[in-house]
């Protein structure tokens, strides 16, 4: 982040997905397009954050989802994973995702993503312009580095 003389506040932004199956390729998949959606309307720069913890359902376990992360070249920041709480009744197959950033928007310029069902999380949270899904599939190719294989 280039010096301001704004001022410059730490800022959670959340977001949650649901993932068709407990397989490596639906959780990175649902992971790097919930992701995605949170760096492109916020206009978030891997340098600007701290940390960021993902967490999933217990009934998903096939893969870390911070390794979507890794994909998209978060080589320095801080990721941790971890389960959601097993509260009876809850939303299933879910991930959700918790970035710390360090920015000088407000928190109510903050843009939180709730998509694929995840929606009733947060329903007041849950309103986003229309998301073209094709044009942000090519965007993650674009952006994906094909080189990270093994989990992490």
């Amino acid at each position: 982040m280039t010096p301001s003389s704004e001022q410059i506040y730490l800022r959670g932004i959340r977001g949650a997905t649901t993932v068709e199956e407990n397989t490596s390729g639906a959780i990175l998949k649902g992971t790097r397009e919930l992701l995605a959606l949170m760096i492109r309307i916020n206009n978030i720069e891997p340098d600007d954050v701290c940390s960021v913890l993902f967490t999933t359902t217990n009934d998903l376990n096939a893969e870390f989802p911070a390794l979507a992360a890794r994909q998209f070249n978060w080589m320095n920041v801080a990721l941790m994973c971890g389960h959601e709480m097993e509260v009876p009744g809850s939303l299933r197959n879910c991930v959700r995702i918790l970035i710390h950033w360090n920015t000088v928007k407000s928190a109510d310029e903050i843009v939180h993503v709730y998509i694929r069902g995840a929606e009733k999380l947060r329903p007041d949270k849950a309103s986003l312009p229309a998301v073209d899904w094709n044009e942000l599939d090519q965007w993650i190719n674009a952006n994906i580095n094909n080189t990270i294989q093994s989990k992490r």
